[in-house]
């Protein structure tokens, strides 16, 4: 997480700009993922969800209501665990629990790869729901600048934000904002398009991707630990 020395924030792994870049690579890999192979699902963002819930809510369909809200359920339990992450209550129980959630992710995805796609869609959306929401609440911040690895709306704000203030204002801030914003765009949507080809080539165990993506940051906590 970040630290400050003096109020000047310090940049640490996971919030480092190498670091948010995987991530949202491979969040976008993830989202491509669902939708190709998952009957059309969009599992990293939580919008969609709350409509169709809705909807099916108001057309009196509770099995396909219920296919909407399990990923819901998922997500806020992933918000609550990043919580008590952040809080620093788990460290009284795991040892460095920011690598043990990223770990637990590429976990989940490597068996989400096993699950054919003649089983349920929620078996594998709602897990992934669940993963997407560590992300979101976990790796929020890059150096002094908030973002989000799982759905590029705010991203784009901040971006547009950040470029008006570098050309109408000139302000040098807002131009290092628009290059790691545009970065994080750019990524997330490169990761979209790896998703969908290698999932349309390799079926669902294209999930397999971005579980080897995600173990491989472990290697960057540990470089990181040995510069110290």
């Amino acid at each position: 997480m970040a630290r400050s020395h003096g109020g000047v924030p310090v940049t640490t792994t996971s919030t480092s700009l190498r670091f948010a870049l995987i991530v949202t690579a491979a969040s976008g890999f993830l989202d491509a993922y669902t939708f190709v192979s998952r009957g059309g699902v969009f599992a990293n963002a939580q919008t969609g969800n709350v409509i169709f819930l809705a909807i099916e809510l108001s057309r009196t369909q509770w099995s396909a209501a219920a296919d909407h809200l399990w990923p819901l359920l998922a997500f806020v339990v992933g918000v609550v665990i990043a919580n008590v992450i952040k809080s620093g209550r788990a460290e009284r129980h795991v040892h460095r629990p920011i690598r043990w959630s990223v770990a637990a992710q590429a976990a989940i995805l490597a068996v989400v790869g096993f699950v054919p796609d003649t089983v349920p869609n929620a078996l594998v959306t709602v897990p992934i729901a669940f993963i997407a929401s560590l992300q979101f609440a976990l790796f929020r911040t890059i150096g002094d600048l908030n973002f989000i690895a799982v759905a590029m709306t705010g991203n784009l704000m901040r971006f547009t934000d950040a470029g008006f203030a570098a050309l109408v204002d000139r302000d040098p801030a807002g131009r290092r904002a628009v290059r790691v914003y545009s970065a994080v765009i750019a990524v997330f949507a490169l990761g979209a398009l790896a998703g969908a080809a290698a999932t349309e080539t390799i079926g669902v165990r294209a999930a397999w991707i971005p579980a080897a993506v995600l173990a491989a940051t472990l290697i960057i906590f540990l470089i990181d630990e040995r510069a110290e």
